[in-house]
């Protein structure tokens, strides 16, 4: 029986992790549960033998068949604080789309927390303070429409004033997102200057979504990012129209 608890707990967070992706693969299993990949397809075969509708697809993974439910996941007490703390620094960044939705979610979250889990994250919410941006300032609204955008591949317009409060209208193509130093920026690829551009959102003014698509872009964001450091380019947290070559001067804004 005692060999049977951890597989248990295991069949258990194969289920969940699931059902946090579109696509799992065997080796992601057997890599967080610390197990070969011949445990995971058994593992896999006894999940199926129960009647969970896993689907395999070949050369990718596994994924669960679209619109099959489990019940509500149930947290540890260690998860319930970790989404408390990530509460406190969530409300604390500067796009106000961010904090909304992610407050939503975590009401959602908080329902299916047990009784004694609730009495301690409403206990620790008074003894947990994040100092920075104290005065709680939202410099933008636009991150989660954006990420959106990203994942469906479409061109939008915005108006866009530089540092130097140089306006222009860009069509775009957005590629990522990232933060530094309090700053969302948004990497795009401007239809006008035919070049991947940075953003920062608090400079957008206005934004309209098109029904135009784009193709995805081939460059990761890794790989942007590592011809900004070999060509010495800086990221766009405050100058970002200093460029200190020809692919910083290509990639200004």
């Amino acid at each position: 029986m005692d060999k049977e608890k951890p597989r248990l707990a295991r069949l258990t967070a194969i289920l969940t992790q699931l059902q946090s992706k579109r696509i799992v693969t065997a080796t992601e299993i057997a890599e967080k549960h610390n197990v070969s990949i011949r445990t995971i397809y058994r593992d896999i075969r006894t999940l199926e033998k129960s009647g969970i509708p896993i689907v395999t697809e070949d050369g990718k993974g596994y994924s669960m068949m679209e619109g099959y439910k489990l019940p509500p996941v149930m947290f540890t007490e260690e998860e319930a604080n970790a989404l408390l703390m990530a509460e406190h620094l969530i409300l604390k960044n500067k796009d106000k789309s961010l904090s909304d939705q992610y407050q939503n979610a975590l009401t959602k979250i908080k329902s299916v927390l047990r009784y004694s889990q609730k009495e301690k994250t409403e206990f620790l919410t008074d003894r947990i303070q994040v100092r920075n941006n104290q005065e709680n300032e939202k410099t933008s609204n636009l991150l989660i429409q954006l990420q959106s955008n990203i994942a469906n591949f479409q061109v939008i317009k915005i108006d866009y004033f530089s540092l130097e409060n140089n306006h222009t209208k860009r069509a775009i193509e957005p590629f990522a997102l990232y933060t530094t130093q309090d700053n969302w920026i948004l990497i795009a690829y401007c239809q006008m200057r035919n070049a991947f551009r940075a953003f920062r959102l608090d400079r957008i003014q206005n934004l309209m979504v098109t029904d135009k698509k784009f193709n995805p872009h081939k460059i990761t964001l890794e790989e942007y990012f590592e011809e900004c450091r070999k060509n010495c380019f800086p990221t766009p947290d405050t100058p970002l129209t200093q460029g200190q070559s020809n692919f910083a001067l290509n990639n200004k804004i």
